[in-house]
């Protein structure tokens, strides 16, 4: 295993180089990605999602198992960089960094690495464009237990630092697919999966549709809500009543409402 490197320049081809990854078009370039924080990084090696690089300042840890965490890292075969306060600052994109920020390939998956079953349970997620809503979405897909997150043609890259900050890791805990709309719909029609779509002009209620079969939940942004490639093609589409005067809810709330409007209904099977 490659001994620890000590960084105290802020003009490390090491630091330069990561600095880097926080645009899209050097992570398209590389391949490559930022994963900040100890909950994150700690999520993509239980998930077995390699990395390369690990920079630590232990004068930032917040906890007392970093150094755990950091063995499992080199273990996995990642080259640990010791920085500087200074450094680390620098390279962090975060208000309170605690520390941790590793150099990864990004994710990857396509829509065959989906495992369809009886009570597939899948989210689509068009035109997203805050990376936070995606981030946030990807949590609650997690947590609702759904099988996996699609999202279709995207306005923000599901690699941003942001929406693994955003997710807390949970980008790494199952498959997110970036796919065109029509790839997306051809596909879950093959599967014989029932798109539900949310749209506020739906006559029937969330609550009064049966989530338990496999199902494909599509959202989209709240600006403009899905595109007619969705709300003209869903087996059905279905609404969230709003009751004051606002005329949408933020899409990842929505998303959440849906997903665990299917946990619900599945438990009383």
């Amino acid at each position: 295993m490659p001994e620890t490197v000590c960084i105290t320049s802020l003009s490390s081809t090491r630091i330069k180089r990561a600095n880097g990854l926080r645009q899209r078009t050097h992570r398209d370039q590389s391949g490559l990605m930022l994963i900040e924080g100890y909950r994150e990084i700690k999520r993509a090696l239980a998930n077995n999602h390699r990395l390369e690089e690990v920079f630590f300042c232990h004068e930032l840890f917040q906890g007392s198992t970093e150094s755990e965490l950091l063995d499992t890292a080199k273990h996995g075969g990642a080259q640990l960089c010791a920085c500087t306060v200074q450094v680390f600052s620098k390279l962090s994109y975060r208000d309170r960094p605690d520390g941790l920020l590793a150099v990864a390939p990004k994710v990857f998956h396509n829509l065959g690495d989906i495992r369809v079953t009886q009570d597939s349970m899948i989210l689509v997620a068009e035109a997203i464009e805050k990376p936070g809503n995606l981030g946030t979405m990807l949590r609650s897909a997690d947590a609702a237990g759904a099988h996996a997150v699609v999202v279709c043609d995207r306005c923000t890259d599901i690699n941003n630092p942001n929406v693994v900050r955003a997710s807390l890791g949970t980008l790494f805990s199952l498959p997110v697919i970036d796919a065109s709309t029509t790839d997306t719909y051809l596909w879950l029609k093959a599967n014989d999966i029932t798109i539900i779509a949310a749209s506020p002009d739906a006559k029937l209620v969330y609550t009064e549709c049966n989530f338990t079969r496999k199902i494909a939940f599509a959202v989209g942004a709240e600006q403009y809500g899905l595109s007619t490639a969705w709300t003209h093609h869903a087996n059905r589409s279905v609404r969230i009543p709003m009751k004051g005067e606002s005329d949408s809810l933020n899409v990842a709330s929505a998303a959440t409402l849906l997903l665990y409007e299917a946990v619900r209904q599945r438990s009383l099977l």
